[in-house]
């Protein structure tokens, strides 16, 4: 630690904007009476979490949609790809979880390793990342449950079933959707862990329903070939090409070798929700652990069941044939059987729900670490006297979550979504080596392997995914860390506790220091 205990002296590192907040105190400001969140949580919940934000409806829809404009069979193998950049960062989220057993996930884990300001752009960063993503779930599971009340004969009026295809409205049940959940949030996180549990059992079961069902009409020609010869993308460029076309002139191609690792990128987008485990460490009741279990549980399951619903798929309709809107759906219409197709459309309306669920979770478990670090207004930071739970933070963004869900179109904004998760990961591998090297007398129950070839090798998959996401994508994501950086100096520099502390410390050292 920087500081010098007892003289009053303090470093020019603590005094700066890379101050950093050290574990101990981290966990001492966790046992604060009006900022304690309760500990119910055990490593079957943690995973049951996990699950429930991964599979939503990208194992329905993405897997067939990448099979036939990207990867053909070999999506598969693409999965596989995607599964291994988020295993090296789960890696790396693990040991920083049994380390730091702190709400606030990558915030936190920046905040002790590499300082205020990187802890603050990437809190502010997740924020964008859940806020977005839990509001864009709300809007899907809207569009299922309108497609459920149309073939009952029930209908909303235009202006209250959101945007489409240039019509403004607003989006009534995404926005009823957030408020509901934000609610049973509110409530406490064992009753959220239950009602995730009940919905991740439904959604779970349809999927391996499906997958049995499946491969009962399985035929071994569909995969010929397996791997597709390549073609050269056609498509648009500007700042909609991807960033690595406009700087290195590199044409990014589908089908063949390179086209698995391309399609990798965009499959990506069905494995984010998994960090997401880590914002629930410090209401986990064994977090050292518990959370690297139900981290690398989760996503092992959620891997598996990718893979095997993207071979189930292939096999039974050509790649060449798969829709694009519901593909898995409209594999078993084509081969007559309408009721598995239900099936699906039921199994990703329940998964929605608790994709939004767990997404919300994870955003005000953020904003609660931050608002009691001082860097948000400090009103924020309270717990409920009874059911232990951010309640301030919950309620606020619920609300905001909801408001934006009501007039959110999906277009571009998912890919916002996938580069804030990357440059998340990006931060916590580097947050490890570091770490590593500035405290090594750290107990730590789960160690990364390998380090620091692990987390750099983390660092390096991401950046390349990174890369294959649109230029617009980037200016955008510019743009929101620029927001970001003026209101850091605006009102967090000021306001922050640490940096309160070491004020009052060098007062106190200017005070005991004779004239």
């Amino acid at each position: 630690m920087s500081t010098q205990h007892g003289t009053g002296k303090v470093s020019r590192r603590d005094r700066g904007m890379f101050r950093t907040k050290t574990v101990e105190q981290s966990i001492q400001d966790t046992e604060e009476p009006e900022h304690t969140l309760k500990k119910s949580l055990s490593a079957l919940d943690l995973t049951v979490f996990g699950v429930g934000v991964v599979i939503g409806t990208g194992i329905f829809v993405l897997t067939g949609k990448i099979a036939k404009e990207q990867a053909g069979p070999a999506v598969a193998v693409s999965f596989v790809v995607a599964g291994v950049v988020c295993a090296l960062a789960a890696l790396c989220y693990a040991e920083f979880a049994s380390t730091v057993p702190v709400a606030g996930s990558a915030y936190t884990f920046s905040y002790a390793s590499l300082g205020e300001l990187p802890a603050w752009i990437i809190g502010w960063d997740l924020i964008l990342e859940l806020a977005l993503g839990c509001a864009v779930v709300a809007v899907g599971w809207s569009g299922y449950i309108r497609s459920l009340m149309d073939q009952a004969g029930w209908h909303l009026p235009p202006g209250l079933s959101g945007t489409h295809e240039g019509q403004f409205g607003f989006d009534l049940l995404a926005c009823v959707l957030v408020l509901v959940i934000t609610g049973i949030l509110v409530l406490g996180m064992k009753l959220s862990s239950r009602v995730t549990a009940v919905i991740v059992g439904i959604k779970v079961t349809v999927v391996l329903l499906v997958i049995i069902a499946g491969a009962f009409f399985i035929s071994g020609a569909n995969y010929d070939p397996f791997v597709p010869k390549s073609e050269p993308t056609t498509g648009g460029g500007g700042l909609s090409a991807p960033l690595i076309q406009l700087i290195f002139g590199f044409t990014p191609a589908n089908f063949g070798t390179m086209g698995i690792f391309a399609a990798a990128a965009v499959v990506f987008f069905a494995f984010i929700g998994f960090d997401i485990v880590a914002t629930a460490a410090e209401e986990t009741r064994n977090p050292q652990r518990d959370v690297p279990r139900g981290i690398l549980g989760s996503l092992a399951i959620c891997t598996v069941l990718y893979v095997a619903v993207s071979v189930v798929v292939t096999g039974m309709e050509k790649y060449s044939k798969l829709s694009t809107d519901a593909p898995l759906a409209d594999a078993f219409k084509d081969l007559g059987q309408p009721f598995f197709a239900g099936i699906i459309s039921f199994g990703a309306a329940v998964g929605l729900t608790s994709v939004c669920m767990i997404l919300l979770l994870g955003q005000s478990r953020v904003f609660f670490a931050m608002s009691r670090d001082g860097l948000m207004p400090r009103v924020f930071s309270r717990s409920h006297p009874r059911y232990g739970t951010p309640y301030r933070a919950t309620i606020l963004l619920g609300v905001v979550v909801a408001v934006a869900s009501g007039f959110t179109s999906i277009d571009v904004l998912a890919e916002l979504v996938n580069i804030g998760t990357l440059f998340a990961f990006v931060v916590v591998a580097v947050g490890v080596i570091i770490l590593r090297r500035s405290r090594p007398d750290l107990h730590r129950t789960f160690r990364t392997p390998l380090v620091p070839l692990v987390p750099l090798l983390s660092v390096l998959a991401s950046l390349w995914l990174m890369l294959n996401l649109p230029a617009e994508t980037w200016v955008r994501f510019a743009i929101w860390m620029v927001v970001g950086f003026g209101i850091y100096f605006v009102y967090g520099r000021g306001h922050s506790r640490l940096g309160l502390r070491t004020r009052q410390k060098e007062q106190e050292g200017t005070a005991g220091t004779p004239s």
